[in-house]
């Protein structure tokens, strides 16, 4: 048995833990936008895809539209369990999702052998959520902005989800801190993968703020990993990594 991950581009995962199906800060089809309007920022998927079938839990990193993306938590079944932020399970709420668990960072959800606990992420503006995951087949630590909680003891992870470049903004600096972290992530978890994440996918980005943005990285960059055996993964959308 092993850990499955399947990737749909920007923050969207479906992670596979034998029978388990956790399908994590989904946006497969609709447009992306933030208020005020499109101006600001939009995006939009070069290839949408359907819900995928049989999904166990919901998990969401944050309430910010691309982590809970309202058109497409529309779409699914909502009697399907969400472990969430404070700000995304306000976001279910308002659409109807029945079965709620809010995890403030250092909460955690306990069912059978899967244990899902939050770590401190990004502040968007209030403090949002990454977890680390723990089944019998393995362990997963995702955090979509690179925000590292401090309050997390050394332990080996078998499979980081992390951006693994920096984007930043005039004023308002790094507000995507992968390159940044990731030294720390390797020192702290000792990984045997990385799938990045949070970046990818095939998505045309339009708007202001999409012109101001700053990119710093690359995941083609092996001195990433220098004096590592980690393997990292630039992963192509809707493919299958068995990890």
């Amino acid at each position: 048995m092993t850990v499955k991950a399947t990737y749909y581009g920007a923050n969207s995962w479906l992670i596979e833990l034998d029978k388990t199906r956790i399908l994590i800060d989904p946006w497969l089809n609709g447009d992306l936008t933030f208020p005020p309007g499109d101006w600001l920022i939009k995006g939009v998927l070069g290839k949408e895809s359907e819900v995928p079938s049989g999904i166990d839990f919901l998990l969401l990193t944050q309430g910010q539209p691309d982590h809970a993306h309202p058109p497409t938590l529309e779409k699914i079944d909502k009697c399907v369990p969400v472990i969430a932020s404070q700000a995304a399970s306000k976001v279910v709420s308002q659409i109807g999702f029945t079965t709620i668990k809010t995890l403030k960072p250092g909460e955690y959800f306990k069912k059978h052998n899967l244990k899902i606990q939050a770590t401190s992420g990004a502040s968007v503006p209030n403090i949002e959520n990454g977890y680390i995951i723990d089944s019998s087949l393995g362990s997963i630590y995702i955090e979509p902005h690179g925000f590292l909680d401090k309050k997390i003891k050394p332990r080996n992870i078998d499979l980081l989800i992390t951006p693994v470049i920096d984007f930043s903004l005039p004023l308002a600096g790094k507000f995507i801190k992968g390159k940044t972290v990731l030294p720390q992530l390797l020192k702290l978890f000792n990984p045997k993968t990385i799938l990045a994440s949070t970046t990818g996918g095939d998505i045309k980005f339009t708007g202001i703020i999409n012109n101001l943005i700053k990119v710093e990285g690359s995941v083609e960059d092996i001195s990433l990993l220098k004096g590592t055996s980690t393997k990292l993964i630039n992963p192509e959308q809707f493919k299958e990594y068995k990890i």
